[in-house]
């Protein structure tokens, strides 16, 4: 089975990671600071921006990918695609303010969350062999 739906999702969420690696080393510039943050908090937040998305991300992606390949339907690739796209986007710009966008963040995670849930329990599903 060829992957059709995934690469949609990985290249979306490949650029948002490239805007928010650019955010972060135009932090660093700016401010002159090559390692660490310096106990500047903009750059502070460019950076948990940015790992937060790198701890996160890869990991529910390649679930994701399991999940299709495995015939798990359109719909719920999509479904869960989307939830992670919308969560890591909601994320980024509530937690890259300061003060926190409060709402933007927890939502962002709630739905970060719901797809790593439901990416978990697709692969379970597979794994365990329910869609044959």
């Amino acid at each position: 089975m060829t992957l059709l739906i995934t690469p949609i999702y990985a290249g979306l969420l490949g650029l948002l990671f490239l805007q928010l690696s650019f955010k972060a080393i135009n932090k660093r510039t700016a401010n002159k600071i090559g390692i660490g943050t310096g106990e500047n908090i903009e750059l502070l937040r460019a950076v948990r921006v940015h790992a937060n998305f790198a701890e996160y991300t890869p990991l529910i992606l390649l679930m994701l990918a399991f999940a299709e390949i495995n015939g798990l339907p359109a719909a719920s690739i999509h479904g869960m695609g989307v939830l992670l796209l919308v969560g890591r986007v909601m994320h980024a710009l509530g937690l890259s303010k300061e003060p926190d966008i409060v709402p933007l963040r927890f939502t962002g995670m709630i739905l970060t969350f719901l797809s790593l849930l439901g990416t978990s329990l697709a692969c379970l599903y597979v794994g365990f062999g329910f869609l044959n």
